[in-house]
């Protein structure tokens, strides 16, 4: 019996470590084969691109953000149009992390059969303080597509967002007479 448990927590160490950090410190984000049977390595290579891709947004903000893209990426982010390619992108991404955060929890991850392209999507949540110095809070979805590039790196092919749509009641109210 001692053997059995010694081979589970010497597997499990190693499986541990694959973890892909997550951001915020209430994050349920584990997986690992261990608590997911059916994950593949694909979807752990994914998720741990994302860990990565949160932990660098974290602590750099937007330009942090903008290395994460490939030359010819785009960007769809909330009606506005298209951001084509990575200097444009890093153009519009120039937030500072102390003044904006942008946070997200992958919830899934596919691979594609070829193993060189794949996505993962999930929620966010961005805050800032608005014009009258009160926070400003945003949600929503976005999808994140990755492509492996030709040195072997793994960068953003296609970042869109869109925020949650307004509770019942908050976006077509009419002044009451």
């Amino acid at each position: 019996m001692f053997r059995l448990a010694t081979a589970v927590l010497f597997l499990a160490l190693p499986l541990a470590a694959q973890q892909s950090p997550t951001p915020g410190p209430a994050s349920p984000f584990t997986l690992n084969p261990l608590n997911v049977p059916t994950i593949t390595p694909g979807q752990i290579t994914l998720m741990e691109l994302e860990g990565r891709f949160q932990q660098d947004v974290d602590q750099g903000g937007g330009k942090a953000f903008s290395t994460w893209f490939a030359e010819d990426a785009i960007a769809l982010n909330n009606g506005k149009p298209a951001t084509m390619g990575r200097a444009s992108i890093a153009a519009s991404a120039q937030w500072n992390p102390a003044e904006y955060q942008l946070h997200w929890t992958p919830q899934g991850a596919q691979m594609g059969p070829s193993n060189d392209m794949g996505f993962t999507w999930g929620h966010y949540t961005s805050s800032w303080k608005g014009a009258d110095g009160k926070p400003v809070v945003t949600q929503g979805r976005y999808i994140t597509v990755w492509k492996k590039v030709r040195d072997g790196s793994w960068k953003v092919a296609l970042d869109a967002s869109a925020d949650d749509v307004p509770n019942a009641g908050d976006c077509c109210t009419l002044p009451k007479p």
